[in-house]
Parts: C-alpha cells; sequence; structure tokens
C-alpha cells in the first residue's frame, strides 16, 4: 500500500497529505458486496429496487472509497455556508431574479429538499464547481456507506459509524417533514408523491422505490407517479390514489414549463401543493450565471456582502464569467484553461471542457445561454490491482439543506465529465481522518499499520484471493 522509501518522517505529515496517499495506492476491499445485496433485501419492498437494478446499473457503486481531509471537508461546509449567507441576502436575491422566470417570482416557505454543492479537490483549496437541486443518490449512497468494511484497523476509525448512518436517515425524514411544517405547520402530512418522467425508466428509479418505503414506514402514502398521472380539482393536486399533500420534484424541467407539467405548475403558483425542490430554489442556487456572482468579489462587494464572506467564496469558486458574443475572441484564446457549461443545465450535458472544443460546438456555445468557469482539475483515485493501478477522476458531493452540509459522497468516472458508464466508477463512498488526528499520528497509521502491497497481498492485509 505505502512505498516505505518515500514515507515522511513521522510528524512532518500536512493532515491532508494522508488522504491523498491513500487515494493513490490503497487498494483495499471497500464494498462488501453481498452486505449491499443483503441491505437491499431487508424488506420486499427494498428487494424491489434491487431487483429494478438491471445491468445498466453495473457502475452504479464504485469499487473503493474517496478519502477527504477532515480540513477539506471543515472547508467545503465553510463554502456551503458562505454561499447560504449571499442566497439568502435581499440585494443578491433581487439581482439573481430579475430576469428569471415568472414561476421563479413565486415565493414559497419550503427551501428545497437534497441541494448539491460539487466540489473538485485536486488543489490545496475545495473547489465549488457547481450548485444542483433535486440532487439523486443519497439513499443510494446511504445504503452504500452501510454495506462498507474496514479491511484493516486504519482505515477502520475513518469509517461513519452504524449510529451515525441510522441517525442520517432520520435526518433526511426530518428534513422533508420540515419542508411540509413550513407550508402546512402542524397539519398531517398524508401523501407524497415522487414524480419524474416516465419514473421506471429512470436511471435512479431504484432509489424512487427507496424514498417510498422511506415515506411508508414513517406513515405517509406515497406514489412514484408520470406527471402524466396527476390533476388539479377542486383546489388539490391529485392522484388516482387520492390528493397529494407533497410533491418531491425530480424532474429536470426546472422552471416546469413543458405542457405535460403544467397541472403541477398551477397547484404550486395556487399553493394547493407543497412542492420541493421548486423553481425560485433553481433560480437562486443552481443557475450556473450565479457563480458569475459568488466568485466575484467587486459584484459581492456591490451587494453589501461582508468581505469575510466574499473572501471565503471568491477563494472557494473557481472564477466564473457569462458567454457572450463580445468576449467570443478573448474566450477562445483562453478556452484551453476553460470549462464550458450551459447555464441552466444538468449532469453535465452539453458541458466541454475548452481544450477539447471544436469550431462547429464553439459557434453552438455561442449561440446558446453558457458560462465559462475557470478549469479546475478533479481528484484522482487509483483503482484496480496495486502492480498495474488505473487512475479515476472524482468529485465530491455536499448534500445540503437549508445551508447545512447533512451527507458528504463522492462519485468516481473517465472522461470529461461524471457518468455512470465507468467500470469501477459510480458512487463512493468518503472516508475522512479524525478531527482529532494529528499530523504525527496520521505519519504513524501510514508507518505501522498499512503494510505495502505485493502480488501476494493487498492492500492493508487482505488477501488478493479475497479481492473482488
Amino acid at each position: 500500500m505505502v512505498d516505505h522509501s518515500e514515507t515522511p518522517a513521522p510528524g512532518i505529515w500536512d493532515l491532508g497529505a494522508v488522504p491523498h496517499s491513500l487515494n493513490s495506492s490503497c487498494f483495499c476491499i471497500s464494498v462488501d458486496r453481498d452486505e449491499l445485496a443483503r441491505e437491499f433485501q431487508t424488506s420486499a419492498e427494498t428487494h424491489t429496487a434491487l431487483s429494478a437494478m438491471g445491468d445498466e446499473h453495473a457502475n452504479m457503486f464504485a469499487a473503493l472509497p474517496v478519502f477527504v481531509a477532515r480540513q477539506h471537508l471543515d472547508r467545503m461546509a465553510e463554502i456551503v455556508r458562505a454561499a447560504e449567507a449571499v442566497i439568502s441576502s435581499r440585494a443578491y436575491r433581487d439581482l439573481v431574479l430579475e430576469d428569471a422566470p415568472a414561476v421563479a417570482q413565486f415565493e414559497p416557505r419550503a427551501r428545497g429538499v437534497f441541494m448539491s454543492f460539487d466540489f473538485h479537490l485536486s488543489s490545496e483549496e475545495p473547489k465549488l464547481i457547481e450548485i444542483n437541486t433535486n440532487a439523486g443518490g443519497a439513499l443510494l449512497n446511504l445504503l452504500l456507506a452501510r454495506a462498507q468494511r474496514a479491511c484493516c484497523e486504519a482505515v477502520e476509525p475513518m469509517m461513519p459509524g452504524a449510529a451515525a448512518l441510522d441517525a442520517l436517515e432520520h435526518r433526511f425524514m426530518d428534513m422533508f417533514l420540515a419542508e411540509w411544517r413550513l407550508e402546512r405547520g402542524e397539519l398531517p402530512l398524508r401523501r407524497i408523491a415522487i414524480v419524474d418522467e416516465q419514473p421506471e425508466g429512470q436511471y435512479l428509479y431504484p432509489e424512487f422505490l427507496l424514498f417510498q418505503q422511506l415515506f411508508v414506514r414513517n406513515g405517509i402514502d406515497a406514489v412514484i407517479a408520470d406527471p402524466s398521472a396527476l390533476w388539479v380539482s377542486d383546489g388539490m393536486l391529485r392522484h388516482e390514489r387520492g390528493p397529494v399533500d407533497l410533491l418531491y420534484n425530480r424532474l429536470t424541467d426546472f422552471m416546469l414549463e413543458r405542457p405535460a407539467h403544467h397541472a403541477i405548475r398551477k397547484a404550486y403558483l395556487e399553493g394547493s401543493v407543497v412542492l420541493t425542490p421548486h423553481p425560485r430554489a433553481h433560480a437562486l442556487y443552481a443557475n450556473k450565471r450565479n457563480l458569475a456572482v459568488l466568485s466575484d468579489h467587486a459584484r459581492l462587494s456591490a451587494l453589501g456582502i461582508p468581505d469575510d464572506v466574499s473572501t471565503a467564496l471568491v477563494a472557494g469558486v473557481p472564477s466564473t464569467e457569462t458567454v457572450e458574443a463580445s468576449k467570443a475572441d478573448s474566450l477562445w484564446s483562453r478556452r484551453r484553461k476553460l470549462f464550458f457549461k450551459p447555464a441552466s443545465g444538468f449532469g453535465s450535458r452539453a458541458a466541454y471542457r475548452g481544450d477539447k472544443l471544436t469550431r462547429r460546438v464553439w459557434e453552438e456555445i455561442l449561440s446558446g445561454d453558457y458560462v465559462a468557469q475557470e478549469l479546475v482539475t478533479p481528484g484522482e483515485r487509483m483503482i484496480g490491482a496495486p502492480e498495474s493501478p488505473t487512475p479515476l477522476k472524482f468529485d465530491v458531493r455536499n448534500y445540503v439543506y437549508g445551508g447545512e452540509v447533512q451527507f458528504v459522497t463522492a462519485r468516481l468516472y473517465q472522461g470529461q465529465t461524471t457518468n455512470a458508464r465507468t467500470p469501477g466508477g459510480g458512487f463512493a463512498p468518503v472516508f475522512t481522518t479524525s478531527e482529532k488526528d494529528s499530523a504525527g499520528e496520521l505519519s504513524d497509521i501510514l508507518e505501522h499499520a498499512m503494510p505495502p502491497c505485493d502480488k501476494a497481498t493487498a492492500s492493508c492485509g487482505v488477501p488478493a484471493t479475497e479481492r473482488t
């Protein structure tokens, strides 16, 4: 696992160096596939979710964890809080909502569940590359975290405990209840609809089933529905099972503009259903044009944002600018250092590294609604056999509610952007150093607890015959 000839003397480790070393050289078995299957088989309902995972889900779960330094987790949480402080300000809201669609001007009390703040960690400073609404994968990642096993004593303290994971599931449920109470106070929440286009055909449909069962276990009826299965009648959003009180929105039509979504839009604007996440949340958080504000110290200062908050954001958000025809020559000349993203896009669709651009794609970008972001390379995780490892990229996803980080996971991939096609890639658990660890203690972990690899022995002393 560790080449001891290159191991620094005890006590001189930077606290961030140990996770980097582990990502480069630890090939421990992480996911207990049998345990993962058992997690899905704890009930007939969750077994249904497992049954829904076909061949296209072969790369949903990564083979190995990602190690992240505690200081980086703390820094990401600081950046999240700074962003929330700005986004909560009236001056910022007036600015970014000025040209937003009418549906985003409507101001509900609900905040929006499962916001994600996605970071790259290749540099000393974590970089917030984007914010997303209706981020998927939280419950799937929770099951993945429960199916981890420590392959040596050194790794075990870095893993989340069972009690913490159980508490996390309750926290997810409490988040939905908080959304309901913000809108309806103490009225009973009777039915939730999990809504997406043709939900059974969605890649994360297994997670819809898991959410359905989470709600049912907490005494709330739950349905999974295509928007066509919903209509408005007598001041209520309805499904064939009855009135829908809260709609868990997994649609990527963020402004509810398509005709098929007009019933949802009508019910939302009339206040006859609690919608989460909602169009206003997307306009405030996830429109990538907003990153041009969050990364600009002068604009933040003009909005009256305190200097310490502005400084934290400018350090943590890559410089971002809108793509405009007047900047075409400048952007093209700088393209190798830029990443281009559609302002209202999702899931890395139509996003391009500048050094990969053709003239044809460049013309499409100029005629579209794009932003150009300073290129920040993702972190790297080595997978495979210790003697011939394969590098994968990773980003770190912070699931956030109300400005507070609830859960941190990672995604491993190859190519320009995250995807679900990389062998050995997919959702990955995040292991981290303890808040109490000192540099000397971490150095000692590497020096004494983790034997080097050879062809007969996998990392952390796990026999090669036990590797999956």
